[in-house]
């Protein structure tokens, strides 16, 4: 077996130089944290700015790592795709000659980067892994461009390993079900610690957890609790998270009369997360399009009962009676299944022990060596070989200068 040493990672994941380090959403920093694990040199190709990280915002804490900054574009407007087009020539120049420096490619899909990435990559590289984020089975209103890279994913074109979210049928091999996590082993005994102490409390404590956008339906949330209060139910929901719903949802908490039982948060530490799901009873995911939805998976391991959308593997994780699953933006369904878990305390006791069991399989750790056995097997090289640059508190020796 030959060994494969150096990575190129394209993402269309906004990066931030910041007091000599380099920051990422925090979620997709972890994670590439353990690709760093895998490999000697680690090169991403993404979007990059200078300045300080939105509020969930990680530190990428590897040393040997390399950002090469690619210009961001994309949008709806006119405006946005002619400048769109400008930059074409240049991205594209820009990612071929990183992928002409490096040993393997994985492309993070879906994303306008994750599209170059896909179509690009078979050309100057032999050794591929893409990994599809998104809703594998697509989903009512996804852009033309998702659509795209799930069908050249699928297809001969891409001459590589594809990990996607769930067991689809009728799928190539080359397209694998796999998992991901965000939780260290010690941050599992934890949540264990955290589902342990779970009783059955009469006050229904809610909890939502991500980026406060459109799709993740923070508005139904709390239009079912607006209902809940009306129907004499004890209720109280904290909101985690920040995004460009904030300001929205804000102004509908004031005009519903929800100040005292609605509470924001606000994007914080990862660890302080843990804080919420120890207090906290129910958490609600009922979005647009899901893969694998990282907030349902912590919730769940520290014995949380979680209600999600009957998108993409949300109905999988929560079968065999580990939680609820609801029509997306079904104000109706969301009010009736939260009345049910209101007046059902024991019950949701009953569901938190099955799903602890079932999500605590899951960490960091786990992951690591689950990507290194499927390089393995897929690649036919040895990944037990590859000795990664020594973990630095200034994950900063290798992030060189940006080409930009």
């Amino acid at each position: 077996m030959t060994c494969v040493k150096r990575l190129l990672i394209v993402t269309h994941v906004t990066h931030y130089r910041h007091e000599g380090k380099i920051f990422a959403y925090g979620p997709y920093a972890r994670e590439i944290n353990i690709w760093c694990d895998l490999f000697t040199d680690v090169m991403i190709a993404a979007p990059c700015k200078v300045g300080p990280p939105p509020g969930d915002g990680v530190a990428i804490s590897r040393a040997n790592i390399e950002l090469r900054s690619i210009p961001a574009s994309g949008g709806e407007s006119i405006r946005a795709k002619l400048w769109q087009l400008i930059l074409l020539p240049r991205i594209v120049g820009l990612l071929i000659f990183a992928m002409r420096a490096t040993d393997a490619v994985h492309v993070r899909c879906p994303g306008n980067l994750g599209l170059l990435g896909v179509i690009l990559a078979p050309c100057f590289c032999s050794k591929l892994i893409a990994k599809y984020a998104g809703q594998w089975n697509g989903f009512p209103g996804e852009s033309w461009s998702v659509r795209l890279q799930r069908h050249l994913l699928g297809s001969r074109w891409w001459r590589g390993i594809v990990t996607v979210y769930g067991d689809w049928p009728n799928q190539p091999p080359h397209v694998i079900p796999f998992f991901t996590s965000v939780m260290t082993a010690e941050q599992v005994d934890r949540a264990k610690e955290i589902a342990a102490r779970k009783t059955a409390q009469q006050t229904l404590s809610l909890l939502f957890v991500g980026r406060l956008s459109k799709s993740k339906n923070v508005d139904v949330l709390i239009e079912a609790v607006a209902r809940l209060k009306q129907a004499d139910i004890r209720v109280h929901c904290d909101i985690v998270g920040d995004g460009a719903q904030r300001r929205q949802l804000g102004e509908q908490v004031q005009r519903l009369k929800l100040e005292e039982c609605v509470h924001f948060a606000g994007a914080i530490d990862f660890d302080q997360v843990f804080d919420f799901y120890d207090r906290s009873q129910v958490l609600v995911l009922a979005s647009d399009t899901e893969g694998w939805p990282k907030a349902i998976a912590e919730a769940m391991a520290c014995g949380l009962v979680c209600v999600g959308s009957d998108r993409g593997l949300v109905p999988w994780m929560l079968g065999k009676g580990r939680g609820f699953v609801v029509p997306a933006r079904d104000v109706d369904a969301l009010t009736s299944t939260l009345r049910e878990l209101a007046l059902s305390p024991v019950e949701r006791i009953e569901i938190s022990k099955r799903a602890a069991t079932f999500s605590q399989r899951y960490s960091l750790e786990t992951l690591r060596e689950a990507l290194r056995k499927l390089l393995t097997e897929h690649w036919h090289v040895n990944m037990n070989e590859v000795m990664p640059t020594k973990r630095n508190s200034d994950p900063c020796i290798k992030q060189q200068a940006t080409v930009s």
